[in-house]
Parts: structure tokens; C-alpha cells; sequence
């Protein structure tokens, strides 16, 4: 049985299921400073020591244990479908990373070739973001449904594919937040919990790995779907749309319709 993704404060405070483009930086430095009172130096991705991930195979039957015996608070945060493939987008394909290079190296190429997806040249510039975001959803599409011309990646790979995995080998959400709402629903996670240190999440930054490392989006979010471009995205994350009750009609709306209902997704997951 594996948890991929999930992480533990070390204290064994509560139990995290990342989900890539939904907070999950500041969520990681959030539980990485409720136990040692300070924020990691750096991306939190990268931290080896401070918390447990699954990822580190001295930390998996830690996890394992905390998981399955459901003693341990356990939540995750989703974000809606239309603003998390535009962000993907930006941070990932036009961004430099902060390793100096564009991100899995020669994909950039390849989707310049394939799909004519222009950001700008090599050092950056000007380039028509709509018309490169519509051809990077294609193929996004294309990865996640035909495995072609790669593999699916964990930035754009559907929500409750994630979530899915922790559900599946036997964990439990206590509780699911949305990120359109962060301040509101990390407060109730940290309501329930019982940390070394206090977190005020009035002071906490918003930590954002490639922030300052590429262009700044020109446009509201709904003028990048065409009818196209939403089909695509409603095809893609239809069940994203129906289990975190988001509004699969209007990409202006960032907000959810309605309440989360746990069982319901845990059944959907389970299944």
C-alpha cells in the first residue's frame, strides 16, 4: 500500500495529502512552522528533515500508521479546475525554475514543435498568452487522456486523481478546504489541532516557488477559455468539477457552488 504525496508534521499533528497548485507551499511551510516555531529556508519541497514525506522511505511507515489508524486529522485543499491549468501554465511551462531552466527540460521544445506553443523564446519576451495557453491545454488533454506525447504531469493531472490515491489505499479526509477560500478553511484545520508552535496565519506569507520568474498573466482568467479551451477543461477535470462542486460553466467564477460533502467523495474515490 502507498500514500504517494502525503506528508506529516513530525510532532504526528496531522496528516497532509499535497495536491500540486492548490497552496500546497504555504500549506507545507504552515505545518513545517506550527512544530519548529520557523519557516524552512527555501522551497519546502526540497526540505529532507522537518517533516515527514512519503517520498523519504524512513518516513513511510510513520505516515502509514498515522494514516490507517485514523487518529491523526487528515485534510487536503482543492482549487478550481480553470484557475489551477492557467496557473500550472504560467508557473510551469513559462516560468523559469529555481533551477535555472524551464521546467523537465526539453518539453518546453516539444511543445513548441508539436503544438506550436510560443512563450516567448528562450530568454523570455513578449508572446500572445491566450493564443499559447488554448495550444498548452490541448495538450494537457492529450497527456492525461492519450498518455501522448508523454506522460500525464502532477501539476495538471486532475485533482481527484491525487486525492484518489490516499483514499483508495485506505486514508480519510477529516477534512477538505478549497483554496479560493484558504484563510478560512486552514484556520478550521488549525482549530483542530494541537501544535508545538501557534500559527497566526495573519502574518503567514503566500509562498510561491517560481513568483518573479516569469511573465505576469495580462488577462482575467475567463478570457483564456474560448468554447474550445472550456470543453477541453470541463473533459478533462469533469469529475474535479462534480465532487468539489465547482461551476464547470463560468471560468470567471472562482468560487464553489456548495459544501464539500466528504462521504460523497469518499465514496466516489473508494470506488
Amino acid at each position: 500500500m502507498g500514500l504517494p504525496g502525503t506528508w506529516m508534521t513530525e510532532s504526528g499533528s496531522v496528516v497532509y495529502r499535497v495536491v500540486p497548485k492548490c497552496a500546497c507551499s504555504t500549506i507545507g511551510q504552515i505545518l513545517y512552522f506550527s512544530d519548529h516555531g520557523r519557516f524552512f529556508d527555501g522551497d519546502i519541497h526540497d526540505a529532507e528533515t522537518g517533516l515527514h514525506k512519503w517520498a523519504q522511505p524512513h518516513s513511510q511507515p510513520v505516515i502509514r500508521d498515522h494514516v490507517l489508524d485514523f487518529g491523526t486529522f487528515a485534510f487536503t485543499c482543492v482549487r478550481n479546475p480553470y484557475s489551477r491549468i492557467l496557473s500550472a501554465f504560467f508557473d510551469k511551462i513559462c516560468a523559469i525554475q529555481r533551477n535555472g531552466s524551464h521546467y523537465r527540460g526539453h518539453l518546453m521544445e516539444r511543445m513548441r514543435r508539436k503544438y506550436g506553443i510560443d512563450i516567448g523564446g528562450p530568454d523570455g519576451g513578449e508572446f500572445d498568452q491566450i493564443r499559447s495557453f488554448r495550444r498548452f491545454v490541448l495538450f494537457a488533454r492529450d497527456t492525461i487522456r492519450f498518455r501522448k506525447p508523454t506522460d500525464p504531469d502532477i501539476h495538471w493531472s486532475a485533482v481527484s486523481k491525487h486525492l484518489g490515491t490516499f483514499v483508495s489505499n485506505g486514508g480519510r479526509f477529516d477534512r477538505i478546504i478549497w483554496a479560493e477560500d484558504f484563510s478560512v478553511g486552514m484556520a478550521a484545520v488549525l482549530s483542530q489541532l494541537d501544535t508545538p508552535h501557534r500559527v497566526d496565519l495573519a502574518t503567514i506569507p503566500r509562498f510561491n516557488d517560481s513568483a518573479g520568474h516569469g511573465p505576469e498573466r495580462a488577462h482575467p482568467v475567463e478570457a483564456y477559455f474560448d468554447d474550445l479551451t472550456q470543453f477541453l477543461v470541463q473533459q478533462i477535470y469533469a469529475r474535479d468539477f462534480d465532487l468539489f462542486n465547482y461551476d464547470p460553466t463560468d471560468p470567471a467564477r472562482r468560487a464553489p457552488l456548495s459544501e464539500i460533502d466528504p462521504d460523497r467523495v469518499h465514496a466516489a474515490l473508494a470506488a
